[in-house]
């Protein structure tokens, strides 16, 4: 036999093994421990939804899972870890709905919400409600409207800071109703509802979580949720959809993340598994105890939330004249 024809056939028997890699990177993944960032302190959603995961997903995946949280600059910080770690699935991001409402009121980013990420899934969605303070004995989103026409300018929403997902939950109220009323911001979901309770604010746009205890102790008033669908914490409570503004829909949501240049093969496999997890029954059960309700969806669909909702965001901010900071 020819020896040309020996080492040739040779070669590719030992190239063999490493083409079959590249063709699938996920074939080896994970091989080391998985870090979860989080761009937030302990307890907030992005940190609840991560940690509720956490677990689930090292025994799918036969490796140690950790959340790693880095608060700072309105969830910033821990995005830009992600985008600067190196795209092997290893290193991932766990954002709320502040990841689009940051870059919409920032005048410079440090990197591209849209291109430098990549979705793996949505987690779990949590509707805002619209209260009132009792004392204005207001039943309907269409009495809170009609009392801001009469009194343009002499209303006031709450809420936690400018910027912040409440704030442009309550902007897009004021923009959707055509009514007339002032935003005061404060340093945290609990200051801000405290000012309805004693009426020296007039309503506010807080997550259900927040706010279910205090309206049924009858210390607010709830007139509706901002979520397409009824949330199943309060299943009487109508959406303000239903009761006139066709197509209001502001929710705050969770989402998994990972550098944009990540092996497709490798977000497939996390997206399957992360899947999984968010329809155990378990999870289910603690995710409706905070007033959510699991939300997966594929890489792509994530993909093109993220880009719908940062769009939103930008279109409120600038409707509403949030200078850019």
């Amino acid at each position: 036999m020819n020896k040309r024809i020996v080492i040739g056939a040779l070669v590719v028997t030992v190239t063999l093994p490493a083409v079959a890699q590249k063709v699938d990177p996920a074939a080896g993944f994970p091989s080391r421990p998985i870090r979860i960032v989080v761009g937030f302190t302990p307890g907030g959603q992005p940190d609840i939804y991560a940690r509720f995961i956490q677990t689930k997903l090292g025994e799918a995946l036969h490796q140690q899972v950790v959340v790693d949280n880095r608060p700072g600059a309105g969830g910033i910080i821990g995005s830009q870890i992600v985008v600067d770690a190196t795209p092997d699935g290893h290193t991932l991001l766990s954002v709320s709905s502040a990841h689009v409402t940051s870059p919409a009121v920032r005048a410079k980013m440090p990197y591209d919400t849209v291109k430098d990420l990549a979705g793996i899934t949505l987690t779990a969605n949590a509707t805002y409600v619209l209260s009132a303070t009792p004392s204005l004995n207001l039943k309907t989103v269409q009495d809170l409207i009609a009392l801001a026409k009469t009194k343009p300018g002499q209303i006031n929403f709450s809420s936690a800071g400018s910027g912040s997902g409440t704030h442009f939950a309550g902007e897009m109220f004021k923009q959707s109703a055509n009514i007339d009323v002032v935003h005061i911001p404060f340093k945290g979901i609990p200051e801000s509802l405290t000012d309805v309770i004693s009426g020296r604010v007039q309503f506010t746009m807080a997550p259900i979580a927040s706010s279910v205890s205090l309206i049924r102790e009858g210390r607010l008033r709830a007139l509706g949720v901002s979520s397409k669908k009824r949330s199943s914490l309060y299943p009487e409570l109508p959406t303000i959809a239903e009761q006139g503004i066709t197509g209001f829909e502001w929710d705050s949501w969770g989402g998994l993340l990972a550098p944009a240049k990540t092996p497709r093969a490798i977000i497939n496999k996390l997206n399957r598994e992360v899947v999984k997890i968010l329809a155990m029954p378990d999870v289910i059960e603690k995710l409706r105890a905070l007033g959510a309700e699991p939300n997966p969806t594929t890489p792509e669909e994530m993909d093109a939330y993220v880009a719908r909702q940062l769009k939103t965001a930008i279109q409120l901010s600038k409707k509403a004249g949030i200078e850019p900071q």
